[in-house]
């Protein structure tokens, strides 16, 4: 389909854009590696306010019987247990209600009286249709298994960027991607939200995107050393990072939007989530695309080895008449 020649285009960056990011390589990657190390003494000395889903706890399955169940009030009530953490997610109907209860020190007396005092709060209000206890075990499993698969997703990304373009490009997202996760499990230690199930779910979220927008600015700079066979590599990058700015900009904004009303209007069961988006894709996925995916291909020698084949070709020959 055709667009209508009265109708323009709509530019949100100037196609003669020329701005040059690979001169912030020296500042970007000193400042990414340190807040990396700050990271990393975060998560070991501070440690993450992990959920129920990883310490263990009760999973209670509940129906209100005077319709649409109030969790604001079901979960002002139950807060004041001081039983911990108490999550509550509206799932199926506008009646049923999940209720997480997290481990109680004191054993499984201690996590009994825990679940009559929940029962006591409710009355009879509601309808109790299951409970399922998680315990310490089945939570380190699921630690477990959740660190598995994200070691196999970033292989993964690996095997496949090596094949779709060269070694040092799947290096250089490989690279990109453990730097987001990195910074974002930072971020997690520092604010101590919870980390539970959802959060791994961000991670792997968070590693997709980073790898989407990295491969759009890889296939460009692809493109353009077939087209520019002698350019140095800091320019090619910087046309290649300002040829997909425009793209970049819109897929940013309207992923925010999207975000920040989850956040404003999601409610309490999606607030990690959602708060994990908004750090790693936003603020540090937008970030490492541009300022480390990027110029990183600068020092792992992509472009060198044309430039050299160029230089060692023998001189043509004019034509004989």
């Amino acid at each position: 389909m055709r667009l209508h020649p009265s109708i323009p285009l709509m530019r949100i960056v100037p196609d003669d854009t020329k701005f040059d990011f690979m001169r912030f390589r020296r500042i970007s990657f000193p400042v990414s590696a340190l807040l990396s190390i700050a990271a990393i003494f975060l998560y070991f000395f501070h440690g993450l306010n992990f959920g129920i889903d990883f310490i263990g706890g009760t999973l209670l399955e509940v129906q209100s019987k005077s319709g649409p169940a109030d969790l604001a009030r079901m979960r002002a009530t139950l807060g004041g247990l001081g039983l911990g953490e108490v999550q509550l997610q509206q799932f199926g109907g506008p009646e049923d209600v999940l209720i997480r209860v997290a481990q109680q020190p004191g054993g499984e007396e201690a996590q009994q009286a825990a679940l009559a005092k929940v029962r006591q709060a409710l009355g009879n209000d509601v309808d109790i249709r299951r409970e399922e206890v998680v315990g310490p075990r089945v939570s380190k499993e699921l630690l477990a298994y959740s660190t598995v698969g994200l070691m196999l997703a970033i292989f993964a990304i690996l095997i496949y960027l090596w094949f779709r373009f060269e070694w040092q490009f799947a290096l250089g997202a490989m690279i990109a991607n453990v730097h987001d996760l990195v910074l974002t499990i930072g971020y997690m230690s520092l604010t101590q939200i919870d980390f539970d199930l959802s959060s791994i779910a961000a991670l792997l979220t968070i590693l997709g995107y980073s790898l989407n927008d990295t491969v759009v600015i890889y296939d460009r700079i692809r493109e353009m050393l077939r087209r520019y066979k002698r350019m140095a590599m800091p320019d090619l990058l910087n046309i290649s990072v300002n040829s997909t700015l425009s793209r970049s900009i819109i897929t940013h904004v309207t992923v925010t939007l999207a975000l920040l009303a989850l956040l404003l209007f999601g409610g309490h069961a999606i607030h990690s989530f959602v708060a994990t988006m908004i750090f790693g894709v936003v603020l540090v996925g937008t970030y490492t695309s541009v300022f480390i995916a990027a110029p990183i291909l600068i020092y792992l020698g992509v472009g060198t080895a044309r430039v050299e084949a160029e230089e060692h070709l023998p001189a043509q020959q004019p034509a004989r008449t």
